[in-house]
Parts: structure tokens; C-alpha cells; sequence
């Protein structure tokens, strides 16, 4: 099953507040929480995340050999996706599907237009072990590391053409505490070296955008998605990509994303932004258009408990 539920508009107008800075190639979108989070919050971002995971739920509850909507008392109904995952694990996902969403929702730097075909998630094998073991055993609860790679991949589609014509890519990132020292340690690293002389180790969100390939490995696999799921629709889309993904090729343009959602610290003022608002810090040298968001809310712990608790649930 394909992604096609579009955001939740309405809904995004009322909850959130927002602020856009464009400068050139590098755009700033701040979003901070106007209303309360309620049952209502949670039931109109549900059709959009159930459509996210729809494709991995699938595919996990196949390969687990439970039945893809069972029971709650039935036989593997623990170890439903994405509903049995540890907080953490759920956290993450948040991440991605907001960024998604928000890629949908706005327009960022450059103007384009983005597609997201499917997601990812089906390619988090760590997932996928985990509820073959949980259905079968339910104390197996443990945590589960992030799943590797890019963590969202959205197309630029030529309307006339359907060709695939630049990409965007980045990193999706939640905090239960958004503080300024929460964000430099994300995005910069740790501190090390001795402590008379400490450094930031450079391993953070920035190192790792500097070092992305112009045609990452999700790029590929969303290729391969495309072929196994919707060859006929995405025909000219996959032989784009087809010529993009061969060693050595041009690559396409590639616009990247960082999408960072966290919960509103005690001492942020409205309208204050932790990451800069006017242009890329020094620490950024990949040289690409670069988009910020920023997603500041309170009780975001409980809304992701809640909305994931709620999915496939009958109401």
C-alpha cells in the first residue's frame, strides 16, 4: 500500500503557529504548539500516521506470521506494529512522520513540490525481529536502536514528465526537553578531550549531513518499493531513478532536511529558535539548499503515547 492520505490541514492551522524565514538556499520554519493537545489532536493526525506505517505493518506482520489485523486477545495481538514498540522506538518514529507531513504540509526553500510515494520503515530489520519474537513471547520487551540510513527520503516529480528531478533527504530528530544545550549537543556532538581543553566531537546532525552521499542508499530503496508496489504508476519516476542510481551518474539535485520536534523548555520565549533563523551555521559545508524545522510543543510525550496507543484501534 502506497502513502496517500495528505496532512491534516485544518488540524495544523488550529494547533500550530508558525514563522518562515527564507534566505537564498537556506529556509527556517518555526511551529509552536497555539492549543492544547486533546483527543481531537490525536484523531486527526491518526489517518495520516496510519497511512506512514501502513506498508511496514504489513510487511512485519507478515514476516512475524501474525494476522495483519488480529485481535486483541488473539494470537499475536502484542506485537501489532507500530503500536507495541518501546517509547523510544515510538519517539523516533514520530520524528520522521512529522517530517513528512510537514514536507507535505509547507513549502520549503526552492519552491518544489514534494511526493512521498511510501515510507520507509519496512527497512528497520532490528523492527521486524523484534515483534517475530515478541508475538511469540510477550516479556521479550526491550529497547530498539534507530533504524540505519537517511531518516526521510521525499521525491521532486515533474508534473509533465514524471520524471524524478531532485530529491530531499535529512534527519528527523525528537526531544522530551528542548534546551539550547540539548541542541548543540544533537547537532554537534558530545564534548571530549580533557577537560581543561573540550571540544565538540563533530559527530552530530551537522557531520552527518556534510557527509551524505548525493544519491543515498534510501533513494535506492524507495526505487525499489516503487518497482515492487507501483511500476505502472511511477514508470517514468523509476527509470529516472534507474539512471540516478548508477555509480557514476549525475546525481539529482538533492535539497536537505533537518526537522527537529521537542517539547517547549521552561525558559524558551515565544518565537525564540535554538537552531539559526537566518543562514547556515559554519558547521554546515555540504553546500546544498537546507531547510529548518523547528516543531516546539508541550506535553509532546503524552500525544505520541496517545496517537500511537490509538492506531488501528477501533474507536
Amino acid at each position: 500500500m502506497l502513502h496517500n492520505c495528505p496532512p491534516p490541514m485544518l488540524l495544523l492551522n488550529r494547533w500550530l503557529r508558525g514563522a518562515a524565514r527564507m534566505n537564498g538556499n537556506y529556509g527556517h520554519l518555526l511551529f509552536e504548539q497555539a492549543e492544547p493537545i486533546d483527543d481531537g489532536v490525536v484523531a486527526e493526525l491518526r489517518p495520516y500516521f496510519e497511512s506512514a506505517h501502513l506498508d511496514a505493518r504489513d510487511v512485519f506482520h507478515r514476516a512475524a506470521r501474525i494476522d495483519l489485523h488480529p485481535d486483541a486477545d488473539g494470537p499475536g495481538g502484542n506485537a501489532q506494529y507500530p503500536n507495541c514498540l518501546p517509547a523510544t522506538a515510538k519517539k523516533g518514529l514520530f520524528g520522521e512522520v512529522m517530517a513528512g507531513l510537514m514536507t507535505q504540509a509547507y513549502q520549503f526553500v526552492g519552491g518544489h513540490q514534494w511526493s512521498i510515494p511510501i515510507f520507509l520503515f519496512r527497512y528497520h530489520a532490528e523492527v521486524e525481529a523484534y515483534i517475530f519474537d515478541l508475538a511469540r513471547d510477550p516479556a521479550r520487551v526491550r529497547e530498539i536502536s534507530g533504524r540505519h540510513g537517511n531518516d526521510f527520503i521525499a521525491l521532486g516529480i515533474d508534473p509533465a514528465t514524471g520524471e524524478v528531478v531532485r530529491l530531499i533527504a535529512g534527519e528527523a530528530k525528537w526531544r522530551a526537553s528542548l534546551t539550547p544545550s540539548v541542541m548543540d549537543e544533537m547537532m554537534l556532538g558530545g564534548w571530549t578531550g580533557p577537560p581543561e581543553a573540550r571540544v565538540r566531537a563533530n559527530d552530530g546532525v551537522w557531520n552527518e549531513l556534510n557527509r551524505g552521499l548525493a544519491a543515498p542508499q534510501g533513494l535506492e530503496q524507495m526505487h525499489r518499493l516503487l518497482c515492487e508496489k507501483a511500476r505502472e504508476q511511477y514508470a517514468e519516476a523509476i527509470v529516472s531513478l534507474d539512471r540516478a542510481l548508477l555509480i557514476g551518474a549525475a546525481p539529482l539535485p538533492r535539497t536537505d532536511l533537518i526537522f527537529v520536534a521537542g517539547n517547549k523548555a521552561a525558559r524558551r520565549n515565544p518565537g525564540e529558535t535554538y537552531l539559526p533563523g537566518a543562514a547556515p551555521p559554519a558547521e554546515y559545508t555540504a553546500g546544498r539548499p537546507l531547510q529548518v524545522v523547528e516543531l516546539v510543543v508541550e506535553g509532546g510525550v503524552d500525544l505520541i503515547e496517545r496517537l500511537y496507543r490509538s492506531l488501528w484501534v477501533n474507536p
